[in-house]
């Protein structure tokens, strides 16, 4: 489908030979631009390029303005159904309480529900880097109180002075 701005109209198509459809949509054969622009100035209407890339190109006799706005609105209604994903993140520490844990993975709960990723993060300060794999447990249990509604999409890898893992929604 062409977008908009890369339609050629009226004197801009310089094809020797094209194929013609008409404004009822019916096939007017193969014949020269000129020949084609003739039949959509005496109809009152432009010529318009609307598959550039065939053999031989097709063009169409339309009224270009109403092409243009349903064009428009068909990109419009197109970006509308699209869904956007987002990745929502949860920091941890290693040293969170059980109430602080259970609040976090209900607001994650909240952002899988809604169909966002979830980027869980446990960061480690100053002497907590001694004890990184001691407390990979608080992301274990993380993950398993999610897994009714949520999978492990990347599993936790630690990158830097954190440790992170991907949770997506389950299909």
């Amino acid at each position: 489908m062409p977008t908009i701005s890369d339609l050629l109209i009226n004197e801009q198509i310089r094809d020797k030979e094209i194929r013609l459809i008409g404004e009822n949509g019916e096939q007017l054969g193969i014949m020269s631009a000129r020949d084609a622009l003739k039949i959509a100035k005496d109809a009152e209407l432009d010529l318009v390029k609307i598959a550039p890339t065939a053999k031989p190109p097709v063009c169409k006799v339309i009224d270009y303005g109403k092409y243009r706005y349903e064009l428009a609105r068909r990109e419009k209604e197109a970006k509308k159904k699209q869904k956007t994903l987002e990745v929502k993140e949860v920091r941890l520490s290693p040293n969170i309480e059980a109430n602080d844990l259970n609040t976090k993975i209900n607001m994650a709960r909240k952002f899988i529900s809604k169909g966002n990723k979830v980027k869980v993060t446990l960061k480690f300060r100053g002497r907590e880097m001694a004890h990184m794999q001691s407390t990979k447990h608080v992301l274990d249990d993380f993950a398993e109180k999610l897994l009714d509604i949520a999978v492990i999409e990347k599993p936790a890898k630690l990158e830097g002075k954190s440790i992170m893992m991907v949770l997506t929604e389950k299909k």
